[in-house]
């Protein structure tokens, strides 16, 4: 016996193609969910769900991991923008899975599956199936098709009717960017980055299984599930107990520090610009062309990229790809062109337009746009009167 519980660990601890045989776990088995809290970094700040199997009776411990990505895949970062992001389930042991955690002090929490015996070995056996080498890559999707959302799919899948998602723990549905702006500092580049990018498409809301591609909402969501009439969730317990981690941004490196410096700066060069009868060609072909280089690359990720949350984005509104052909006209021609000025009322009308989507909740913008819009909107006015035939 003690021959056979360690040649089951051995093959689930180091082997590199899958179990050969895939045990049968024992009456001491159990299949629960694991929940990580966010951390520091970008891609921790959402925290983390992976399903952990142990049997005593065999030496089994091993923790099932739907959130692995390899920074070295052939054309990764390419990848990523395009929307075509490859994540790998990867298996590991529960004691090196948890290291990790523990060096950075993030608590996690598991969730006992109150499972029959037949039914763990199904969900182990999907597992295995899922980590051979040709089955375990899965085309990811951050708010569709994550470490997360993936739990509602696997025990939809693997028992059908028998799971059912109750609400009565939900107080309102909330829309995708507002779940994404839960786990993040509004003031903060990573937010305002996200924001931008994101299209009018994530605000609609969320279904109540589509919550649960956040890990919080998906551990929240296993306490208000039951399989066959039964709660799902048998018992909890903390793995590793630690406080949240609190998020303190500083404020001078902050977006809107900068938009309002940049608001500022322009209103002082505008007003120096009218006193002298001038223009200032640098700051206006600088603004052109920023926001033209913003508006290309949000163009791109709505027509050629795959990404389910950046079709329909409103914010090349005020980021218009067309900005990147005009910077140049400042440089190359002393004088505008006839229909410039046309050009500058559209800019102008757009902005308006913004703020209209923005009011009716067509798209929700990022309230650190406040100022860049401002910006925006005196510069192409004083443009304009400048300008003007």
């Amino acid at each position: 016996m003690k021959y056979r519980i360690l040649l089951f660990a051995l093959l689930f601890l180091v082997g590199k193609n899958g179990l050969s045989q895939i045990p049968t776990l024992s009456d001491k088995s159990q299949i629960s969910l694991l929940t990580c809290a966010a951390g520091d970094e970008l891609y921790y700040a959402f925290g983390h769900s992976a399903f952990r199997v142990q049997d005593s009776a065999l030496g089994i411990d091993v923790v099932y991991n739907y959130g692995t990505f390899d920074f070295n895949r052939p054309n990764f970062y390419l990848n990523f923008v395009k929307g075509k992001m490859i994540y790998s389930l990867s298996r590991r042991s529960f004691n090196r899975f948890l290291f990790d955690y523990e060096m950075e002090k993030r608590w996690v929490k598991e969730q006992i599956l109150d499972l029959t015996l037949p039914e763990k070995n199904k969900l182990l056996a999907f597992f295995e199936n899922n980590y051979l080498p040709e089955n375990r890559d899965y085309l990811y999707d951050p708010l569709l098709n994550n470490c997360s959302s993936i739990t509602g799919n696997i025990l939809l899948e693997q028992f059908g009717d028998a799971i059912v998602f109750n609400d009565s723990h939900l107080e309102n549905r909330f829309t995708f960017r507002q779940l994404v702006r839960q786990n993040l500092e509004i003031n903060s580049w990573a937010s305002f980055g996200i924001d931008v990018a994101f299209g009018s498409v994530v605000d609609r809301k969320a279904t109540l299984q589509e919550h649960m591609f956040l890990p919080y909402y998906a551990m929240n969501q296993l306490k208000n599930t039951t399989k066959s009439g039964k709660p799902l969730v048998e018992r909890e317990r903390t793995v590793l107990d630690y406080n949240e981690h609190t998020k303190n941004g500083f404020f001078p490196l902050s977006p809107l520090f900068w938009f309002t410096l940049l608001l500022l700066f322009t209103l002082i060069v505008t007003y120096l610009d009218y006193k002298h009868k001038a223009r200032s060609k640098w700051l206006d072909f600088s603004l052109f062309l920023i926001t033209g280089l913003i508006g290309t690359f949000l163009l791109l990720l709505w027509v050629a990229a795959d990404h389910t949350s950046t079709p329909k984005n409103f914010n090349m509104l005020w980021a218009f790809p067309l900005n990147l052909i005009v910077a140049f006209i400042f440089v190359f021609q002393s004088q505008p062109p006839k229909w410039f000025f046309k050009y500058l009322q559209i800019a102008l009308a757009l902005l308006g337009i913004l703020v209209l989507l923005w009011i009716f909740k067509v798209q929700i913008f990022s309230p650190v746009l406040i100022p860049l819009l401002l910006t925006l909107a005196v510069r192409y006015g004083y443009i304009l009167k400048f300008s003007k035939p």
